[in-house]
């Protein structure tokens, strides 16, 4: 490992504590969006129109701080890249540490990961929701639009033409 490119303890520190920092935001961060991601599903749930809407900022805020962490990664990895050390991902910065401050980094950088696995699983059940939700409407609406009764599967069932009725006052 290219631990000789560090050249003092100093220098062990200030990665480890960089690395450190961003993971403390990052951990925040995430730990916001989860919440933001329960409670914006909880109000889908009920349909709390006002309530999401009032959420936009909240979300705006967190993206603000995500981005703040990129552009803090990307500094990082500049940086390492300058310094020779290994600079296409944190974990392989990581990896380029000392013993001792790896020791102390690594774990804080797999709880990052799987925050991430469960947050993503979390935004997809909230996506789930949504689009079903959607697609009930549109059904809704389509058979308010054209009267629809949907033909039965079995049997005769009635031969009722669709009509407008609900929205069109002259059939």
């Amino acid at each position: 490992m290219p631990t000789s490119n560090f050249q003092t303890p100093i220098m062990h520190n200030a990665w480890e504590s960089d690395i450190a920092a961003l993971l403390s935001e990052l951990a925040d961060v995430q730990s916001a969006l989860l919440e933001v991601l329960t409670e914006k599903r909880q109000l889908l749930a009920t349909g709390d129109s006002q309530a999401l809407s009032a959420m936009a900022l909240r979300e705006q805020t967190l993206i603000d701080r995500l981005q703040a962490c990129h552009n803090l990664r990307q500094v990082l990895l500049d940086r390492a890249q300058q310094q020779q050390l290994p600079a296409d991902s944190i974990r392989s910065l990581t990896a380029a540490l000392p013993e001792e401050s790896r020791q102390h980094v690594q774990p804080t950088i797999d709880e990052a990961i799987q925050r991430s696995r469960f947050l993503q699983h979390q935004s997809l059940t909230n996506w789930v929701l949504v689009q079903r939700s959607l697609l009930h409407l549109s059904q809704i609406v389509e058979i308010i639009a054209t009267g629809r009764r949907f033909k039965p599967t079995y049997g005769n069932g009635s031969d009722r033409q669709p009509s407008g009725a609900l929205v069109d006052q002259a059939v």
